[in-house]
């Protein structure tokens, strides 16, 4: 209830401050950054997309040569734009000016995993071309686009000469998508600036992030399957845990055309699905495409593993491990989004929204097949209730099927930034080159650096209403949207430092 009020008055101090006029000094700045730098940030976002700078886990990262090239081409281009320079091993810290009191812009060089075959042209390869307008390449969006506004808004600052109270400091940190522990123990020695905005999310402002979670499900081999009957002897789909995956694919021994009509007048009833129906002798293979998305917005995407355990669904597949993963997704997940099926974990928050449940991942692993389960969970639970829901519900499955599986949890906390001084400043520039009145601060589904940061929120770079596509393999930010986020990062800049 607390944070509730401290909240309602955050915007009502916001709304107080709306007729404020952004000053001249920060639109000054900005009109001269998109004149001087539109094309020259496209160009420093081309050669930050040109790194893949994917976590891999066989090469350490102090000696992986594309993170190793991008922090390089991170110091260089700082040198060329006059800004000052500092690293840290997995973080670099990119500054401006002088001061005590200091301004900090959180941000991640790494990127998701790819997909290299979904792509027109190289993920790793800004392309300009394959649709007109759309600025196509992993990290355009999250967050290598935005690193580069926010040092072109920067140098759109330092040009101007504007006289600055704060010194800014532009974080640029390289384990985000993979391992937060270097930056904690970064922070632990390393005194943070004390006001922060984070350029990893949307518009207008983020004051909320539901937490991660992940489930692990595991089904052993149940040996070879007797019989003549139709079994799934193969299930698997999704690509990293983080995405709602759209591929999927099952094979079914044994099986008649009988069944595969049936399955395809199932699948047929579905939105946003293609399949192929292979044949090998016996053996009729189901391969679903779906739509990827971030894991945090499953309705952006189609998921394919739960919509085809979906269109598999004219029977009960007991007889094999594969056929039992496919019972589990339709009994316990379903194609819906919140968690409904599961027991009674569904649950939501009044701002925060409903918790999230999602299959991203089914693979073979060492102790049978396993599916990764993505939540984002809103507050309004503790994570000793979920948990024990979750484990309730998750026993009465295997005590209901008589089946041996296993499940691990791992259950994160939800966040809000209820000290954010700054936000009446954030929403007065975003209404100011939006036009959108009166706008208010918004919760997602993402995890970001914020929570880890003083006074913290999150700033772009997606507009309201829009498809985030980072983690997708459709990733891009439009030209036109890159150029607004400069303008309005350099605003936003000049606000809070002078």
């Amino acid at each position: 209830m607390l944070k509730k009020l401290v909240l309602a008055a955050m915007l009502a101090h916001a709304s107080a401050h709306a007729a404020a006029p952004v000053s001249d000094a920060a639109t000054a700045a900005a009109r001269h950054a998109r004149q001087a730098y539109g094309e020259k940030v496209i160009d420093s976002l081309a050669a930050m997309v040109s790194f893949n700078t994917v976590a891999d886990p066989k090469v350490p990262f102090e000696k992986n040569p594309q993170h190793i090239g991008f922090k390089r081409f991170i110091k260089q281009e700082a040198a060329r734009l006059g800004l000052d320079y500092a690293d840290h091993g997995y973080i670099m810290v990119v500054g401006l000016g002088q001061g005590k009191e200091r301004v900090g812009i959180i941000t991640h060089g790494d990127v998701q995993p790819v997909d290299p075959s979904k792509w027109k042209q190289s993920p790793f390869k800004l392309d300009r071309t394959s649709e007109p307008g759309l600025l196509l390449g992993r990290g355009t969006e999250d967050d290598k686009g935005p690193i580069a506004t926010a040092m072109y808004a920067m140098k759109a600052i330092k040009d101007r000469k504007v006289a600055l109270k704060k010194r800014i400091e532009l974080y640029i940190y390289m384990a985000e998508e993979s391992d937060w522990a270097p930056l904690e123990a970064f922070l632990k020695n390393h005194t943070p600036p004390q006001t922060n905005i984070t350029i990893d999310a949307e518009y207008p402002a983020v004051t909320a992030e539901k937490g991660w979670g992940g489930l692990r499900v595991t089904i052993p081999d149940m040996g070879a399957a007797p019989g003549s009957t139709p079994i799934v002897s193969h299930f698997t789909g999704g690509f990293f845990d983080s995405q709602i995956p759209e591929d999927a694919r099952a094979d079914i021994d044994n099986a008649d055309a009988a069944l595969e009509q049936a399955i395809r007048a199932r699948a047929a009833k579905q939105q946003g699905m293609r399949y192929q129906y292979e044949w090998k002798g016996k053996r009729l293979s189901v391969i679903a495409k779906g739509l990827s998305a971030h894991s945090s917005k499953p309705e952006d995407g189609v998921n394919a593993i739960a919509m085809l355990a979906d269109a598999l669904a004219v029977q009960r597949w007991r007889g094999s491990q594969a056929g039992l993963m496919v019972d589990f997704v339709n009994d316990m997940i379903g194609t819906g989004l919140t968690g409904d099926k599961f027991g009674k974990i569904a649950y939501s928050d009044d701002f925060m929204g409903p918790m999230t449940v999602a299959p991203t991942t089914l693979k073979a692993g060492e102790q049978g097949l396993v599916l990764g389960i993505n939540l984002r969970r809103p507050r309004g639970k503790t994570t000793a209730e979920l948990t024990a829901e979750i484990n309730t519900a998750f026993e009465a499955w295997k005590e209901q099927n008589q089946v041996r599986a296993t499940l691990q949890a791992q259950i994160g906390e939800p966040w809000v930034q209820d000290n954010a001084p700054h936000l009446p400043t954030l929403m007065k520039v975003f209404s100011h080159y939006t036009g959108i009145r009166d706008p208010q601060p918004i919760s997602v589904g993402g995890g970001t650096n914020s929570r880890l940061f003083p006074r913290a929120v999150s700033f772009g770079p997606t507009m309201p209403g829009k498809v985030y596509t980072g983690h997708s393999e459709h990733e891009y930010i439009t030209e036109k949207q890159l150029l607004l986020n400069l303008e309005m990062y350099t605003a936003v800049l000049v606000e809070l430092a002078k």
